[in-house]
């Protein structure tokens, strides 16, 4: 490519050019073609070429991956058939995400990030059955960090693995003093799932926090069955010879591929919670939420259903007989030490709706969305 003395970023709906860079790489490539356009260094003999080269070698190591992961998101947001400079605002973009990282960096080795927890219900009860666990992080100066915002950074930086052992550890131990047969569900990022050891670090931490396998659930999301899917399968075998169960979040918004759950018997399926807010204005929405829950029933697996907001969504629910629900109105992930009150507020809420039949189901829990 020629110089072009600055940074472009090329977004091209480029069948020829795809097809013809297809043949030279040996395969399909995506029609949308991302191309980084970058300083020509003088790498000429003499002290300026050999510190020319050094610097450029210098930028492709530490700048380039980064800026691509930039123009891959502007990309995303622009469109196709454009052409955009690098400008200003993408380096701050760019800035902003090293500086994200480093603070994050800092935080997972200074132990500054938190654990809540959100409670999972049974839907025909009212009891709670579990509870899911989020990373939370308040940030010295920026405040709430959202996981929206620091969890795609630490997958890309490679962060997420410690910080993703540290929430399972953490959750078990945490687990294992709850009371009864209470679940703890986890989720996987697509680097832990495809880290060889994973079913041995689990197996491991059971074993050292005193948790029988069988009150672990490990939430994935369907990205991770794409690529490999043999690799993924294998994974998910040997994390069920264990005995946790396996859990397939946001069912609904990927490929949604019918042979997954045929091909490996998970033991729960999550509704998004997108499809949950159509309820109560979207016969679709509705028809969706209901052929999910008829197909987990027929599968023998567990149906739970997220973002949970009004007793009215909760009623629909439990008319259709889901399983499980999880939401701002039956509770706000919190610390650790809410839990007991968490647990005794939803035993009242249980017990009020048994003693007055004309209570409309889930009017017991509407002060938890508070």
């Amino acid at each position: 490519l020629p110089s072009s003395g600055t940074i472009a970023s090329v977004n091209w709906n480029g069948k020829l050019i795809g097809a013809a860079l297809g043949m030279w790489l040996g395969g399909p490539i995506g029609a949308a073609l991302g191309l980084l356009v970058g300083h020509q260094f003088d790498g000429g003999a003499g002290p300026r070429g050999e510190r020319g080269a050094a610097a450029a070698a210098r930028v492709h190591e530490l700048y380039f991956p980064a800026v691509f992961r930039v123009m891959g998101h502007v990309a995303k947001a622009d469109g196709r058939g454009i052409f955009r400079f690098f400008e200003a605002t993408m380096d701050a973009l760019l800035q902003e995400r090293r500086a994200l990282e480093r603070d994050l960096r800092h935080a997972i080795a200074a132990r500054q990030l938190s654990i809540h927890y959100q409670p999972l219900v049974d839907c025909s009860s009212g009891r709670a059955v579990g509870f899911e666990a989020l990373v939370r992080w308040e940030h010295a100066t920026r405040g709430q960090v959202s996981p929206v915002d620091f969890i795609p950074v630490a997958e890309e930086s490679g962060l997420i693995m410690p910080l993703g052992e540290w929430v399972l550890r953490s959750a078990c131990v945490e687990a294992a003093k709850w009371p009864g047969d209470l679940r703890i569900a986890v989720n996987l990022s697509p680097a832990q799932f495809r880290h060889a050891d994973l079913p041995k670090l689990v197996a491991d931490i059971i074993a050292e926090a005193g948790l029988s396998a069988e009150r672990l659930e490990l939430e994935i999301t369907e990205g991770l069955l794409i690529d490999d899917t043999d690799r993924a399968f294998a994974t998910l075998t040997a994390l069920k010879t264990l005995g946790v169960r396996i859990s397939l979040d946001d069912f609904g918004t990927g490929y949604s591929s019918l042979g997954y759950l045929q091909r490996f018997p998970f033991d729960k399926i999550k509704i998004d919670r997108s499809f949950i807010q159509g309820l109560e204005n979207s016969r679709d929405a509705m028809a969706i939420v209901r052929t999910v829950i008829t197909l987990g029933q027929n599968l023998g697996m567990t149906v739970t259903a997220e973002g949970i907001e009004t007793p009215e969504q909760y009623e629909m629910l439990r008319r259709e007989n889901c399983h499980q629900v999880q939401g701002f109105l039956l509770g706000r992930p919190g610390p650790a030490m809410d839990i007991p009150a968490v647990l005794e507020r939803l035993r009242s809420a249980e017990t009020a709706e048994a003693r007055a039949g004309d209570v409309p189901a889930g009017q017991g829990f509407g002060h938890a969305a508070e």
